[in-house]
């Protein structure tokens, strides 16, 4: 039985947490148990007391005093995992549970040590969102795989998925969005078995609640250069 940690943080995500931790509790896969850890990043909606009452959606609740970013949020969660493998699993619902058969199929049968699903390797569907989103990915994804010699097509996707003894959670350094850089980076300096899966995304915009900004492209660039030389 392998087991995987599911790591699930959350900022003001009170119109989908129920219905993320629903999904997410419906996954059945054989010879595959679910670790299920929410962490709530300071939220002002109602995300962290509908969270402590409602603690049959999952394993593990932990909370930040004060919002340090998705990154403090993810640190925090792996500081606590007890799985083999670590998933990330973003709480807005752009990213399907149902996915997680798909992005587990290299662990099973080929044995991977980091699978990453990504939404640019001819999906079944993908909504149309931000072409400067597209744009940042592929730029961020490019200069990685220059540095690194790696052919990742989606490096910010959130569905990362590693064997939880190839990272010490206390050697990360970055709080912010930055985080998932530094992790990948780190990954890919041992010799690992990469594996990458395409996956549906239902990208939403900022008026439904999306939090990522162009400038937070300026330190992800900035960690990936650092973790490849330092």
């Amino acid at each position: 039985m392998i087991t995987v940690s599911v790591i699930v943080p959350a900022y003001n995500e009170m119109n989908t947490i129920k219905e993320l931790l629903d999904s997410v509790n419906k996954q059945k896969i054989k010879g595959i148990s679910f670790e299920i850890i929410v962490i709530d990043d300071g939220s002002t909606d109602g995300t962290k007391e509908f969270l402590k009452s409602n603690s049959d959606l999952y394993d593990l609740f932990l909370e930040n005093s004060t919002n340090l970013g998705k990154g403090g949020a993810i640190k925090n969660g792996l500081n606590h995992a007890n799985g083999e493998y670590i998933l990330f699993q973003d709480a807005d619902l752009e990213y399907n549970p149902d996915e997680y058969q798909r992005l587990l199929q290299p662990i099973i049968q080929f044995d991977a040590d980091v699978v990453m699903g990504s939404r640019f390797l001819s999906p079944d569907w993908t909504r149309v969102f931000y072409f400067s989103h597209k744009i940042g990915n592929k730029l961020i994804s490019s200069l990685f795989n220059v540095l690194f010699n790696t052919t990742w097509t989606d490096i910010y996707s959130c569905y990362l998925m590693y064997r939880k003894d190839l990272i010490d959670s206390d050697s990360l350094k970055t709080y912010g969005w930055e985080q998932q850089a530094e992790i990948l980076a780190k990954l890919c300096k041992q010799k690992v078995k990469l594996y990458e899966v395409p996956i549906n995304y239902n990208g939403r915009p900022y008026e439904e609640g999306k939090k990522i900004r162009w400038h937070h492209i300026v330190p992800v660039i900035g960690t990936i250069i650092k973790n490849k030389f330092l």
